[in-house]
Parts: structure tokens; C-alpha cells; sequence
């Protein structure tokens, strides 16, 4: 079961996304952010690389994301990429990422990428006013992305807010749940836990009747 989180900036799509890891078992369900699949800006100078436009689609290496959720569902393990937000380069190192009966994939753009939005087999938005959003944004870059409050106010107007009302506002639409005031709504969220819960009722059920089978085989043997 492949869940899709999206949500502007500051939306709480994370929040919910970690909520329901814990609620559910992280030794069930498996995270992955789309955040850690930026493209690698190693090659540009640093102040070219803090004018890049990270709210397009262009700036994730949709291909990776793809097929790491691919190889998810078909229960292969994954290289997550990790990204640094302070020069806007993937380290050298990944984080091994085992498969687990369900993935949630989070990001502002999952949406807005026909070949990720098909993997998805439940696509919930996370609808938050615009203000609240810019201010957790705010909190965010200054207090774990070492920007500045200038620099926030600079990105936000040239690029967050366009590429949102362009992108991620639009793909509102594709959405089977909409999920408002991030996460403040408990109703939503369980919501969501209760649909990964049978969902592993499910598969807990066809694996001992599989077993049932195979026992009843073997006995008329």
C-alpha cells in the first residue's frame, strides 16, 4: 500500500506523515521523503545554488524517487539519498531503507509527477492557510536550515509562493483525502492509521490462509 502526503510549504504533511509511523509501527510502515531527493547542486557555485528554484518540479530527481518506490513495492531495499539543506548537496551518505507492508511518500510536488502520482495508491492533501504555512516555513529555515529572516521573505516571494500557486495548489485535485489545518485534525489522521490497520488485517489474513492451504496439502499427502 503506497500512501501519498502532499501540501504546500509548512503544510504539516511531515507531522502527519511521522504520526501515523508511530501510531500504526514504524516495523510496518517505511517513510519516504521527497525533501531527500533534490537534485545534487555540487557543481554550481553557492550563491548560484541559493537562487536555485527547489519549488519546481525540476528540482527532484523525480527518476530516483520513482524507482525507489518501485523497488519498495516489489519488497527490495533502498539507498535514500541524504540531503544538505544548508548547501543544497546530497552528502555522501544514504540511509538503507528495508520495504514494510506500507510506504507513505511525502512532498509538495508527489502530486505534480504523473509517473509518482500513478505508484500512489492513496493520495491525501493537507490544506493549511497560507499564513500558517509561511510562518512554520520561517521557523523551520531559520531554526534548522541556518537562513536568515531576509533570505525567507526573498525565497518565498520569488519562487515558493508562484511555484505553489503553479504546482501544488493545482494538484489539490488529484486528492482521494483532503486534510485541513495540517495537523490539527485528529479525525484525518485516524482516518489514515485505520486505512493502513486493515490494510495489514488484510494481508495478515491472506498470509495465514495461504498457510491454511499449504498445511491442508500436505495432510491429504
Amino acid at each position: 500500500m503506497i500512501i501519498g502526503i502532499c501540501g504546500g510549504t509548512g503544510s504539516g504533511k511531515t507531522t502527519i506523515a511521522r504520526r501515523i509511523v508511530k501510531d500504526v509501527g514504524a516495523g510496518k510502515v517505511v517513510l519516504v521523503e521527497q525533501d531527500s531527493y533534490y537534485r545534487n547542486l555540487a557543481d554550481m557555485p553557492l550563491d548560484e545554488r541559493h537562487q536555485a528554484n527547489f519549488d519546481h518540479p525540476d528540482s527532484i530527481d523525480s527518476e530516483m524517487l520513482m524507482n525507489h518506490i518501485k523497488r519498495l513495492k516489489k519488497g527490495s531495499s533502498i539507498e535514500m539519498p541524504i540531503y544538505d539543506f544548508k548547501s543544497h548537496t546530497r552528502s555522501g551518505k544514504t540511509e538503507h531503507i528495508e520495504p514494510k507492508p506500507v510506504v507513505i511518500v511525502e512532498g509538495i510536488l508527489i502530486f505534480s509527477e504523473p509517473r509518482i502520482l500513478d505508484l500512489l495508491d492513496v493520495r491525501a492533501f493537507v490544506d493549511t492557510p497560507d499564513d500558517i504555512r509561511f510562518i512554520r516555513r520561517l521557523q523551520r529555515d531559520i531554526n534548522e536550515r541556518g537562513r536568515t529572516v531576509e533570505s525567507v521573505i526573498a525565497q518565498y516571494y520569488a519562487t515558493v509562493r508562484p511555484m505553489h500557486l503553479e504546482f501544488v495548489e493545482h494538484s489539490k485535485r488529484y486528492a482521494d483525502i483532503i486534510i485541513p489545518e495540517g495537523g490539527q485534525t485528529d479525525v484525518s489522521i485516524n482516518m489514515l492509521c485505520g486505512m493502513v490497520r486493515e490494510k495489514l488485517r488484510e494481508q495478515t489474513e491472506k498470509v495465514v490462509s495461504g498457510k491454511r492451504k499449504v498445511e491442508s496439502g500436505k495432510t491429504k499427502d
